[in-house]
């Protein structure tokens, strides 16, 4: 772990400047706004270790598979989101010195990531190699209100000099993804422009076509006052630029505003996009950054009135999980169906921005509770828009009549994971996108939802799941061959018990929401039937044949499910046991040891008993979670959440808050070493889980809302909101008492530690959690 950040409930503060340690706090530091994202890098040039980042919602490339073996069925491109053109890029000539941050010395240094306000701020004094000493402090934010724009405030002061400083804003689209296949440029200039303060390039991507403008707006001050500059235009290929030579005095400051937009096809006719984006630098300027931050700084303030989580008590937790909660935020926004979430979001190149089951597995629920229904609903859709190349996946793969089989790693419905035994045999993510549909029919109660599209995916992912098993004539039961579960320490395994659980658990589904749309539209349902030619009686029959005969390994022993069928043959042990400066594993074992040991990447049994937790009585989840967690070494961001939740319904307080602290501060410590490829994302939604569905026990069951809150020993009080329905609640805990507060007009069934009660709109009750009593309503 890396402790260098200090811990702040609002903010993320690195006092002096770490070098070795720059990726990560770029990283960490990262801005978004759900349309496009920048990492923390610096505006004027850094010639030490570094990752530039500039990232646009849905605009990817294609690059080739790259691979050692090519194997029928591989995906043809691994689908990347695209580093784009920098917009953040300011050069600082003092006369004939450049300001680079890696030459020169550093003193005073500061970067703080303001996430209650949403901006980046950063201040230094910079000590050249001729003595001149300069401070600097940068301001910026990606706007949430003007959500395709950025703004700059970027301050200059000599302390011990007079000198002609030469400032050159640019945009840079030079810049190229580190992690290509094969070192290729992404990007053809379409044109470019420069005017007085003013610069736009055009950028389209090969392959796929997208074209994104780049534009920014310049404007200075000195000592408050706005100046006239004389501007140089700069057109190099595929760089644009202006640059100015400003008389600075010392102690005198100099500004200078940078504005900035990307715009792209997706969102506007190419034809009209420089012209789009001039008239949107118009408007951002005309605004200035003053008015523009403080737009940010309401907007923010929104956010957090209704998904703020306060920890008293503890200020490594309590930033931790507004850490996560912040980056969510910026990462998706729901307004657009055609977006997903990546595991890395706008912070890093890794996994290429796709989308994964992460989605449905993690980030529904956090959007469920926290946002406007149509979040989630615009989650749903974006998978049941890929249908059909879920379908053509499946097909390429052997499957017929329907099947469809969600690719692992997509942008646009089409599989590009390169890897076989994930592309191949980690099928799980079907099951996690039909159980997606349960969980936000239950949660929002719209059925309308399951009839206009869930159904008709639930029965294409169940015509899968019925010709992926297979009948054993040894067992007299259905089995599940060659799959890799959750757990990607094993490959290849026969009756992963989570896939196998999964598959029957959504034929079961299926069945019941055919009976459902039967009942609420039966027209649709006949509709449906002729156009995906869904013979009912046969494939219902199909399905509860398999549901019935389904083989789950089992240790009648142990009694505990089996992660397969042969987990029993490995050397058993618990992770204690690894020799010291020997984790992570896959970054100092050979992957043959890693795939012989017992040694559990991420929750696999218990991500299924997390899931149908309903299913399993008390004892029989702490007997799989006293086996497995154990030999679990968490090298997936996934997995200690759902340890974190299980840990809590088991009352292991301890084992929870170790598994919290550790989710929330996964990439503020670092604890995998790879927080410099990128934070966390996906995962981040899983802290959220921890918390709210681990220690505050929030579920929902029939129609009601479900709490059976705690609050950590070292914590003075623990408060979360939730939405249900139409109601906003927020649920406050602290030793000794609950209080529930319902901040809508409507009321809101609850069930507090099993007592039902209906909390009235605008009411709030108290409750002891010694004694259940309740506290009357306060005048």
């Amino acid at each position: 772990m890396k402790q260098y950040l200090k811990h702040d409930p609002w903010l993320i503060i690195e006092e002096d400047f770490h070098r070795n340690y720059n990726e990560i706090t770029e990283s960490v530091m990262s801005l978004g706004n759900g349309r496009m994202g920048q990492r923390g890098n610096f505006e004027e040039n850094f010639s030490g270790k570094t990752l530039q980042g500039n990232y646009v919602a849905g605009v990817y490339y294609p690059d080739k598979t790259r691979v050692g073996w090519w194997k029928n069925g591989y995906p043809e491109y691994f689908a990347k989101v695209l580093n784009a053109a920098n917009w953040i890029g300011i050069q600082v000539f003092i006369e004939y010195e450049t300001l680079d941050l890696q030459t020169c010395e550093v003193r005073d240094f500061r970067r703080v990531l303001n996430m209650q306000e949403g901006y980046l701020e950063r201040s230094f004094v910079a000590i050249l190699k001729s003595g001149k000493q300069l401070r600097v402090n940068a301001k910026r934010f990606c706007s949430l209100v003007d959500d395709e724009a950025g703004a700059i405030r970027y301050s200059l002061t000599p302390l011990n000099f007079d000198a002609k400083i030469t400032l050159e804003p640019y945009i840079d689209g030079t810049i190229r993804n580190r992690d290509s296949n094969y070192d290729e440029t992404f990007w053809d200039e379409v044109r470019k422009e420069t005017a007085y303060g003013e610069a736009y390039i055009e950028l389209r991507t090969r392959k796929t076509g997208f074209h994104v403008c780049t534009g920014m707006g310049v404007e200075i001050e000195q000592d408050g006052i706005r100046i006239d500059f004389q501007s140089q235009p700069i057109r190099q290929e595929k760089y644009v630029a202006n640059r100015m030579t400003l008389d600075c005095r010392e102690g005198q400051e100099t500004v200078l505003y940078k504005y900035a937009v990307n715009l792209s096809s997706l969102n506007y006719d190419r034809d009209h996009l420089m012209a789009e984006a001039r008239k949107y630098i118009q408007r951002i300027t005309g605004k200035g950054f003053d008015r523009m931050l403080m737009e940010q700084r309401q907007a923010w303030a929104d956010q957090w009135k209704t998904n703020d989580i306060t920890i008293e008590g503890d200020a490594a937790a309590q930033q931790g999980i507004r850490f996560c909660i912040f980056q969510l935020n910026q990462t998706y926004s729901g307004e657009d169906e055609r977006l997903n979430i990546g595991p890395k979001g706008f912070t890093g190149e890794k996994y290429g921005g796709s989308t994964y089951w992460d989605t449905e597995a993690y980030c529904l629920p956090f959007y469920l509770a926290t946002a406007d229904p149509k979040v989630s609903r615009n989650l749903l859709l974006y998978r049941y828009r890929h249908l059909e190349k879920a379908i053509e996946n499946a097909r390429k793969l052997g499957f017929k009549a329907g099947a469809a089989l969600y690719p692992m790693v997509t942008m646009n419905g089409e599989e590009c994971h390169n890897e076989w035994e994930i592309t191949f045999e980690e099928i799980h993510r079907n099951g996690a996108i039909a159980y997606a549909i349960y969980d936000y029919v239950r949660y929002t109660g719209d059925e309308s939802y399951l009839v206009d599209y869930g159904l008709e995916v639930l029965i294409a992912i169940s015509r899968f799941w019925s010709q992926r098993v297979n009948w054993s004539e040894a067992r007299q039961q259905y089995v599940m061959l060659g799959v890799t579960g959750p757990n990607e320490y094993e490959n290849n395994v026969n009756n992963n018990w989570y896939t196998s659980y999964l598959a029957a658990w959504t034929l079961r589904y299926t069945v019941e929401a055919v009976g459902r749309v039967k009942q609420l539209n039966p027209d649709k349902f006949n509709e449906l039937c002729d156009r995906i030619h869904f013979r009912e009686e046969k494939e219902i029959a199909t399905a509860r044949h398999i549901v019935e005969h389904i083989y789950l390994p089992y240790d009648e022993n142990r009694r505990v499910f089996l992660q397969q069928e042969s987990f029993l043959d490995k050397e058993l042990m618990p992770a204690s046991e690894i020799p010291k400066g020997q984790r992570p594993l896959n970054q100092h074992w050979s992957w043959d040891r890693i795939l012989r040991s017992c040694f559990i990447k991420q929750a696999d049994v218990l991500q299924g008993i997390y899931f149908f937790e309903d299913d399993f009585d008390q004892d029989t989840i702490r007997r799989n979670f006293d086996f497995y967690e154990p030999m679990t070494v968490h090298e997936s961001s996934l997995s200690p959440c759902v340890h974190a939740v299980l840990a809590s319904k088991l009352g292991l307080e301890e084992k929870a808050y170790e598994m919290y602290l550790r989710t929330a501060r996964l990439d503020l410590d670092d604890y995998n070493n790879d927080t410099e490829d990128g934070c966390h994302i996906t995962s981040m939604a899983g802290t959220w889980l921890a918390v709210v569905k681990g220690f505050g026990g929030f579920r929902i069951r029939d129609d009601q809302v479900i709490l059976n809150p705690s609050c950590p020993k070292n914590w003075a009080s623990l408060a979360f909101k939730i939405r249900f329905r139409n109601a906003l609640l927020e649920v406050k805990v602290t030793q000794s008492e609950v209080t529930l507060q319902n901040f809508s007009d409507q009321s809101a069934p609850i069930v507090l530690f099993g007592q039902p009660l209906t909390l009235a709109g605008k009411s709030r009750k108290t409750v002891n959690r010694k004694t259940d009593s309740v506290a009357p309503d306060p005048a």
